[in-house]
């Protein structure tokens, strides 16, 4: 699967050290629209430490982003926003006291003509957008707290779709969570892609890379050992790359 156009985001020739130990070396991937790259490797591989270069968490030492063709300039998180790129970490950052659209407009209310916050502008818009991701989601009135794991998620994406994400950066959204709740992220996933993101999704568990993803980027000791088109893969393919560090011979061209 050869993709043409022009990427959403670039990363090119990728490197960052901290104490002179190299944490990521010369790394390039890329991600087109409506497509998700899963990135996996042992801990420490640096797979992490890349993510945070395009998230505006860490500053590369060497490399470029190209975010739609143009060059980034990504130095902190209000950067990143500033093009699109939105983070849901696992800790999901959410206020649990607060319900669902506290919680999305959380820092960005939306106020009345007298100075207050207009709360029933701010449901409707939450439902909105809750109805586009996910359908089955009624709790609107209750803390988040009280929210299953594939709920949280729900109002974790919502914030970022409704604040214009182009491109989403996913830590393991599906750990800890049960069947039902995985299949709710996948089914989350799979409307996000339709609705043109791209998504990069951070995972450990190579099933879930298989099932989410359209491309696999495995990385060992800082190194992009190489990026394969998962329908050409197996689940021992990507296993042996991330344990030997090369690419399955059939794939060597």
């Amino acid at each position: 699967m050869t993709k043409s156009g022009t990427p959403l985001v670039e990363m090119r020739d990728i490197s960052i050290s901290f104490g002179g130990i190299k944490a990521v070396d010369h790394v390039s991937i890329d991600l087109y629209p409506g497509e998700v790259v899963g990135l996996l490797g042992h801990n420490g591989a640096g797979k992490s430490t890349l993510i945070k270069c395009l998230s505006g968490a860490y500053q590369a030492d060497a490399g470029e982003i190209y975010v739609n063709g143009e060059k980034a300039e990504i130095s902190n998180p209000r950067d990143a926003r500033s093009y699109n790129i939105e983070t849901i970490y696992q800790t999901l950052a959410l206020a649990d006291n607060l319900n669902a659209a506290s919680n999305l407009f959380l820092g960005r209310e939306i106020v009345g003509p007298g100075g207050f916050l207009d709360d029933s502008a701010m449901e409707a818009e939450t439902r909105k957008i809750l109805a586009r991701l996910n359908p089955n989601f009624r709790k609107f009135d209750v803390p988040v707290s009280a929210l299953s794991g594939g709920q949280r998620q729900s109002v974790a994406i919502a914030r970022a779709v409704y604040f214009n994400a182009k491109i989403l950066i996913m830590d393991e959204p599906t750990a800890a969570l049960g069947p039902h709740e995985t299949q709710m992220v996948a089914e989350l996933i799979e409307e996000l892609k339709a609705q043109g993101l791209g998504i990069f999704l951070i995972e450990h568990d190579i099933h879930n890379v298989m099932k989410l993803c359209d491309r696999a980027s495995v990385m060992k000791n800082g190194e992009l050992v190489g990026t394969v088109n998962v329908n050409e893969v197996t689940d021992e393919d990507i296993l042996s790359m991330i344990i030997l560090g090369k690419k399955p011979e059939k794939l060597v061209a």
